[in-house]
């Protein structure tokens, strides 16, 4: 494609909020991080280190003998509490800022288990209660 001569109309999408299409026999539900697999398609977070967390499920989603992209599920970016991981893999406050990562579909750990896990995002606070992650 050729450098710009003259104005471009350039679409864009705004907001926190994108609709992913589901990978075939994938369930994903309300509250859960979300994860584009390897297979560009959406399935519910685990500690798969090729996979990009993208945000937290607005709905349950089941796509249990569906095609690839049959469904798609409503994703947030913003931030959201998410279960502390135990022992060494605790995330305590001086990991506020960092990055905090995927144990499964609702639990984050501070470290990335040599390599074995993906990043879930930002370690916005922590309290009694659990991580709060932010999704950029």
């Amino acid at each position: 494609m050729a450098a710009l001569t003259a104005p471009r109309s350039t679409p864009e999408k705004i907001g926190p909020e994108r609709a992913v299409p589901l990978a075939a026999n994938a369930k994903v539900y309300q509250g859960g991080m979300v994860q584009i697999a390897a297979s560009g398609y959406g399935v519910a977070a685990v500690a798969t280190a090729a996979n990009v967390t993208v945000g937290m499920a607005r709905e349950t989603v089941d796509n249990t003998g569906g095609a690839a992209g049959a469904v798609s599920v409503k994703t947030r970016r913003g931030v959201f509490r998410f279960g502390n991981s135990a022992a060494g893999d605790a995330i305590g406050r001086t990991e506020i800022g960092k990055t905090v990562y995927v144990v499964d579909d609702q639990t984050v750990a501070k470290t990335d288990n040599a390599g074995a896990r993906p990043a879930a995002g930002k370690c916005f606070d922590v309290d009694a209660n659990g991580v709060w992650v932010e999704f950029l």
